[in-house]
């Protein structure tokens, strides 16, 4: 027992239980992501799907991320992504890339939705990671009030409060939401593509999302009740159209008090 309490007192203690209780919770931490990462895999694939998807990626994909998606001087290793990665960057025509540039664009898809599907399952099937979401994350029936106010918290300050997309750094950019579906805007969040934070369950939870999309789905559908919307740019788009009106409303008057009294 003496011993005990001595080895207790020794200066080291302190530091040996601190790097235990970091082990520990990063432990934990490291369970429940994986947890949540399996709680929202829905989508299963075929081995056929899963060989076929290899042989699309070597074809189309390797020569930027490297055979085994193992990663290359000119692309990120792929391993651990999962497959709503894929289905993001895929089925929006990100990926493969145009051209070099600091960011991708969309543009049209190269691969159809089976093609789609087989590449998420190869690159699924290298680690586990987000998956595609669930039809029920889907629906656009969340609540439309919470999901405006997460929205205006998480997403604004980027995307624009009426989500027109706003310019970043060194010539990024977040993009436009509107005409995105359902299902790419939940994959965006959940892998955070580009410059785009990844928000976790943890962040923002399911329903969260689920809210957010209702809520993107309702302004898109409702456009601009107040006329002319300017770029949703706020103040400054508006009080420009009114400086420039204004002038050339006085410019032109000045024109034709001039030629009258002439």
């Amino acid at each position: 027992m003496k011993a005990l309490s001595q080895k207790r007192r020794h200066p080291l203690a302190v530091i040996a239980l601190l790097l235990m209780g970091l082990l520990v919770t990063g432990g934990l931490y490291a369970v429940a992501t994986n947890v949540n990462e399996a709680k929202a895999s829905t989508t299963s694939y075929s081995a056929s799907d899963t060989a076929e998807g290899e042989k699309l990626f070597e074809a189309n994909c390797a020569t930027c991320h490297g055979m085994g998606a193992s990663g290359s001087q000119d692309g990120p290793a792929l391993v651990g992504v999962g497959a709503a990665a894929v289905d993001f960057q895929v089925g929006t025509g990100r990926m493969p890339m145009q051209m070099n540039g600091p960011q991708a664009y969309k543009k049209p898809a190269q691969f159809n939705d089976e093609q789609t599907h087989q590449l998420a399952g190869y690159v699924a099937s290298l680690g586990a990671g987000p998956a595609i979401p669930e039809e029920g994350l889907l629906d656009e029936k969340g609540d439309a009030a919470a999901g405006g106010e997460l929205f205006r918290v998480n997403c604004a300050m980027c995307h624009n409060a009426a989500a027109a997309g706003g310019a970043l750094t060194r010539g990024k950019f977040a993009p436009a939401l509107a005409d995105v579906s359902g299902k790419h805007i939940y994959e965006a969040m959940v892998t955070g593509p580009q410059n785009m934070p990844v928000f976790s369950d943890a962040n923002v939870t399911p329903e969260g999302k689920r809210d957010i999309i209702t809520f993107l789905k309702q302004i898109e559908a409702n456009g601009s009740p107040g006329g002319a919307d300017l770029g949703s740019l706020g103040p400054v788009a508006e009080g420009l159209f009114v400086w420039i009106a204004g002038l050339g409303v006085i410019i032109a008057f000045t024109i034709w008090l001039t030629s009258r009294t002439s």
